[in-house]
């Protein structure tokens, strides 16, 4: 792993130092767990990404092996969704990607926050981001 590479979340896979800096500026003081994505298929980390600001959902395509995935819940909304795919200012629009799920005082999961990361030009930035407001929602944590 390069030395950009942060230590390992327990959730999803590595962050880069770079995008987990950006997510945790995102949230600010509140606990929040971070994980990165990962294909399931092939263990790529470059995607192209589709959101939905409004929504509040997101989606993934893993370049290598066109795998695709929902994060977090965008499964339950995607069809009332109108996403669009990613792009950096540079135009690049394939993405490390990672998530930040910040948590209440007592642990569960309450906002859910899609950093990526362009693969082209390096800039990170925060793409969608939504509030979870039923419980439990500890599933989500493993839904990168």
């Amino acid at each position: 792993m390069g030395a950009e590479r942060q230590q390992r979340t327990g959730v999803g896979g590595d962050v880069s130092a770079e995008l987990a800096a950006c997510l945790r500026e995102a949230v600010g003081d509140a606990p929040a767990v971070l994980g990165g994505c990962v294909c399931e298929e092939c263990g790529g980390r470059v995607f192209t990404v589709w959101v939905d600001d409004t929504q509040g959902c997101a989606g993934r395509e893993c370049v290598r092996c066109e795998g695709r995935a929902f994060l977090a819940d965008s499964a339950e909304v995607w069809q009332e969704a109108d996403p669009g795919v990613a792009e950096c200012p540079c135009g690049g629009d394939e993405f490390e990607a990672a998530v930040a799920f910040t948590l209440t005082a007592d642990g569960a999961v309450r906002w859910v926050t899609v950093g990526l990361r362009c693969h082209r030009d390096g800039a990170t930035g925060v793409y969608t981001d939504w509030k979870i407001d039923y419980a439990p929602a500890d599933h989500l944590l493993r839904a990168l």
